[in-house]
């Protein structure tokens, strides 16, 4: 089968599309014949082996895929044989062949798109997780959701608004991922990256700006250096910011346990893998499904690359390139 195979690790030049052999699934796996594949901005770090998890080579990157069953291992359910799951993986998404645990896989609908399935397992759980786990966002808050014309951020936006949260204030690099972020349901939308030019005050300032001068409730932040300190600034006495990513790898500075005390604010941290260890996907992906079939939450998939581009995905989004979900179709 053909896979995309990381040999050393590096920038994106280092994806290469190779002939590999087909896994073969161990007890209470499924074997998936892949129709696409999720990026995620984690992969883009897992290849160069700057990632919270160390990888190993060689690599076949990708946490997330949507196919069909072809086989299961000893202890997994046989009826699924032939059924559409979507599921999570710890390596070896980007690729035409599989293996997925049971416990991290869902059966979907033969009639949902897979790019949409796709979009809300990885980016779409972990939007459910920062409001609901991390910040506990309570209706009438405002929320600040950086990066919001992403994965992550796409979901986000459109959670807070359906979960009541009194402002969404949205953060987009450009005027059509503002105009995304608005058609999402962002009652604001500012450019924080340039703000950030002007350092940590400038991030402040908009951000309060942003809220009618008011300090904000939650931030979900992905981007690190001033971003994280002016909107860490921008926090209201009781406000919470949860970081999830660090797109600019540039980490931002360091907060002393008396400042948090002095300010009551809150700063946390939120990765998938540690909150999938303490309960089920299921219940999560059917919560999101139900919205989506009901029109509350539209999936956006914003790139699909034939999977010998995977290189270039990876240079795209790492450039800022592109929205939403971005997919690799082997």
């Amino acid at each position: 089968m053909r896979a995309v195979v990381v040999r050393s690790f590096g920038g994106p030049e280092v994806l290469v599309l190779d002939e590999v052999p087909v896994p073969r699934p161990a007890a209470g796996e499924l074997l998936v014949d892949v129709e696409v594949c999720g990026v995620n901005y984690a992969d883009t770090h897992a290849t160069e082996n700057t990632y919270l998890a160390p990888q190993q080579l060689p690599l076949v990157p990708g946490a997330e895929v949507v196919g069909r069953v072809r086989e299961v291992g000893e202890g997994a359910d046989a009826a699924l044989v032939g059924r559409r799951v979507v599921g999570l993986v710890p390596h070896g998404g980007y690729a035409e062949v599989a293996v997925v645990p049971q416990a991290t896989s869902v059966v979907i609908d033969e009639a949902l798109p897979a790019a949409d399935a796709c979009a809300l397992v990885l980016q779409g759980v972990t939007a459910w997780h920062l409001l609901r786990t991390s910040t506990r966002m309570a209706p009438g808050e405002s929320v600040v959701v950086h990066s919001a014309a992403g994965g992550v951020g796409t979901v986000a936006v459109q959670l807070a608004r359906q979960w009541q949260a009194g402002r969404v204030i949205a953060s987009a690099s450009t005027v059509a991922k503002r105009e995304l972020a608005h058609e999402l349901g962002a009652d604001v939308v500012v450019d924080v990256s340039a703000a950030a030019a002007g350092g940590a005050g400038a991030v402040r300032d908009l951000l309060l700006s942003a809220n009618d001068g008011r300090g904000v409730d939650v931030v979900l932040e992905m981007t690190g250096g001033d971003v994280f300190n002016g909107s860490y600034l921008a926090l209201a006495p009781l406000g919470r910011l949860v970081v999830f990513g660090l797109a600019s790898r540039r980490a931002g500075r360091s907060v002393a346990p008396v400042d948090l005390m002095a300010s009551s604010r809150t700063v946390g941290g939120f990765w998938l893998q540690a909150a999938l260890a303490r309960g089920g996907l299921a219940p999560i992906m059917e919560e999101l499904l139900s919205m989506t079939s009901a029109g509350l939450l539209r999936a956006v998939v914003g790139g699909s690359y034939p999977l010998a581009e995977a290189a270039q995905a990876h240079a795209d989004m790492r450039a800022r390139r592109t929205t939403g979900k971005v997919v690799l179709v082997p």
